[in-house]
């Protein structure tokens, strides 16, 4: 287990333990989780090393990798997936400015967004670390995702677009991919980072039960202020912060059956679409915001 006696965004001390979550996926442990009092970034302490966490992965209920369908939420899910696809692919070029391309997505999962921005004639690389969801990406839709070292090897200056959907959350060398990053954008590129917010209403609500918190999968538990900072650090500026409405919704779903044992759709769209409506006054509270970036 990796014991961090500093913030792994800012590097400050002054770091305080807050409260303890449960992996809800595969073991059920407890994780605690701390927030650096500088950046206001919380993090999982205690977490499994990059060679021993392969073990959480390891589930059918776990969409990105194994794109199951069973079940309310899963099913859910793949019917909003069509739509946030769509969405995702018109920010992409609308903020770039290209229909075509070349784009990297890293994380790939499945392989359902590089899908469609291939459909889309973008020319596409995936990165993916998890040898199942790469099988799966082949299976679907005949795309071969690279593994991660591929990722620290690709030439510079060759991305047009990068995406991260809910992907830094999981990386262990922080700072190492953010570099990388901002290595392989060309002038002018564009860097889309997807992550959940703790500050929003739903993690509020949900505290400790909130399934964004995902112990120990996610590393990083990020803010606004975090994030910006992280930017900041390897010489990067956020642009645009862009919404991403449906999660809160999702993210209620799973919460609220982790409270309380049972699923409960009703209470969680009440929970979400107040998340939401607390966010229309300020993206910074959307359950999770999309961080456009690009080099200073």
């Amino acid at each position: 287990m990796i014991v961090l006696e500093k913030c792994p965004v800012c590097g400050d001390k002054n770091i305080l333990f807050k409260f303890s979550a449960k992996d809800n996926t595969v073991t059920n442990d407890l994780f605690e989780i701390w927030e650096c009092k500088n950046c206001t970034l919380r993090f999982t302490q205690n977490i499994p090393g990059k060679d021993e966490i392969g073990k959480y992965y390891q589930s059918e209920n776990y969409i990105s990798h194994s794109d199951t369908s069973k079940g309310l939420i899963n099913n859910l899910y793949h019917k909003v997936r069509k739509r946030t696809l769509l969405n995702k692919k018109n920010l992409v070029e609308n903020t770039t400015g290209k229909k075509t391309g070349n784009i990297l997505d890293v994380g790939s999962g499945t392989g359902a967004f590089l899908q469609t921005m291939k459909l889309a004639n973008w020319n596409t690389t995936g990165v993916e670390p998890d040898e199942t969801a790469r099988k799966k990406a082949l299976e679907l839709y005949g795309i071969e995702p690279e593994n991660s070292e591929t990722f620290f090897h690709l030439p510079s200056q060759s991305f047009d677009a990068i995406t991260l959907w809910h992907v830094l959350e999981h990386v262990h060398e922080l700072h190492k991919y953010m570099d990388q990053l901002k290595s392989l954008l060309r002038p002018g590129g564009k860097l889309f980072i997807a992550v959940p917010n703790y500050t929003s209403y739903d993690a509020h609500y949900y505290k400790e039960y909130w399934a964004a918190y995902d112990v120990p999968r996610h590393l990083y538990h990020f803010s606004p202020t975090a994030m910006k900072k992280l930017f900041a650090q390897h010489m990067m500026k956020v642009i645009q912060l862009k919404p991403m409405w449906y999660d809160s919704v999702y993210v209620s779903m799973l919460s609220e059956q982790y409270k309380t044992g049972k699923p409960n759709p009703a209470k969680a769209l009440m929970i979400g679409a107040l998340s939401n409506m607390k966010a229309l006054a300020s993206i910074e509270k959307c359950s999770s915001v999309i961080y456009v970036g690009e080099k200073e």
